[in-house]
């Protein structure tokens, strides 16, 4: 498919001085689509910034449509940092004349980069494009894990309309399904209803409130490595430093609190998309969110320059097995520990009819505190809720 007549160039006004800079900027070494009829060439490219002026479906939060070129004006300036960075930027997704011809345009797109084994980066428009994302895994029929990192979990009403505050009920009813595990990181209770957090229990789907993880930032790569996509709610950071948003309120993670959690999502050899939504210009004091989400973006390709490429389904050769017995309970608990970044995982069983199905998610990242955990006859939550899906809710 030629995915270029989705896109519309960008206006290489708005670039001129950065373009112009003889400094070794972000700007002078991104592949961009700036003179319509020639569309960068896809070949050995990594890495792919797709711009939604979408805001449809925005709940109470109408103008993050105009997010695109302001990250980018940003992002642009940017020093690379990177050891010949093979990024393309294929400009804005043209707004359709009804939402959905948009979500249509971004699911094609994003699954023609999948198969050239690029990573969409969006940016801008409402968090409900992370529908149009999971769509572009379902006509690959490929099981996925996604992530969000939002102050709520987006349930909504299933019934109504798609928008950003429902996407997930959405993907959750939808039939087939291919959806194996959804992380929320950093939700606070006081915006989220008890029934909504009974049922994502009730899914076996990991939830973590905003204090437990501000607790222990790095606890959250794990959490991160496990994921193909994530979505980013810009709303998940606190108002003082991203005032961006109508939604934003005053606690949240700091500027580079998220910074760091982008970063182990570009750090996780599994993840191949990521979505940065609900960024508002129009509540944006001297667009300090705008250049947060750059340098977010930023952070975000320097994890995925610096990936190890130490999934263990590849060579377990280089892994350290470890066998941890717990008495209390009839499992034994294989961990791995990668010889080259000293991360670990969790090996859970699958039942033998399902293995194909799920063969990329019966390997579960862990950290060392899981590990410690087994030791002591603890059986690690990650583990027990990945094996309630592999073998009962499966």
């Amino acid at each position: 498919m030629d995915i270029s007549i989705f896109f519309e160039p960008l206006k290489t006004i708005d670039y001129e001085n950065i373009l112009n800079n003889n400094s070794k900027s972000m700007g002078k070494v991104i592949d961009a689509y700036f003179d319509e009829g020639a569309f960068p060439d896809l070949e050995n490219k990594h890495i792919a910034l797709i711009g939604v002026k979408e805001d449809r479906s925005a709940v109470n939060n109408e103008g993050c449509a105009l997010a695109p070129d302001y990250i980018r004006k940003y992002f642009y300036k940017l020093s690379t940092g990177f050891c010949s960075p093979k990024i393309v930027d294929l400009g804005n997704i043209k707004r359709g004349f009804e939402v959905e011809d948009t979500y249509y345009a971004i699911s094609n797109v994003i699954t023609e980069l999948l198969k050239l084994k690029i990573i969409p980066v969006i940016i801008g428009g409402s968090q409900d494009l992370t529908k149009a994302n999971y769509t572009a895994y379902e006509s690959l029929s490929q099981v996925i894990n996604i992530v969000s990192v939002d102050n709520q979990f987006d349930l909504g009403n299933p019934e109504e309309r798609l928008n950003s505050q429902s996407y997930l009920s959405n993907i959750i009813v939808q039939q087939p399904n291919f959806l194996f595990n959804f992380t929320n990181i950093g939700y606070q209770t006081y915006f989220v209803e008890q029934e909504y957090i009974d049922l994502m229990k009730k899914l076996y789907f990991d939830i973590y409130r905003l204090g437990l993880v501000r607790s222990d930032l790095n606890e959250v790569e794990p959490m991160v490595r496990n994921a193909d996509v994530m979505s980013f709610d810009i709303s998940a950071i606190r108002q003082s430093d991203a005032p961006g948003n109508c939604n934003a309120t005053p606690n949240g993670f700091y500027g580079e609190e998220a910074c760091q959690i982008v970063r182990f999502a570009g750090l996780s050899d599994k993840l191949t998309s990521i979505g940065f939504y609900e960024y508002n210009p129009l509540y944006d004091k001297s667009e300090q969110t705008a250049h947060l989400l750059a340098q977010m973006i930023w952070y975000f390709i320097d994890g995925y320059y610096n990936r190890k490429q130490d999934f263990p389904l590849t060579n377990k050769s280089d892994f350290i097995k470890y066998l941890v017995s717990i008495s209390d309970h009839k499992h034994e608990i294989v961990f791995f520990k990668s010889k080259r970044s000293e991360r670990w995982w969790m090996e859970v069983p699958c039942p033998a009819d399902r293995i194909t199905k799920y063969e990329r998610h019966h390997l579960i990242p862990c950290s060392y505190a899981d590990y410690k955990s087994a030791c002591n006859e603890d059986m690690p939550d990650r583990w027990w809720q990945a094996y309630q899906k592999l073998t009962v809710n499966s």
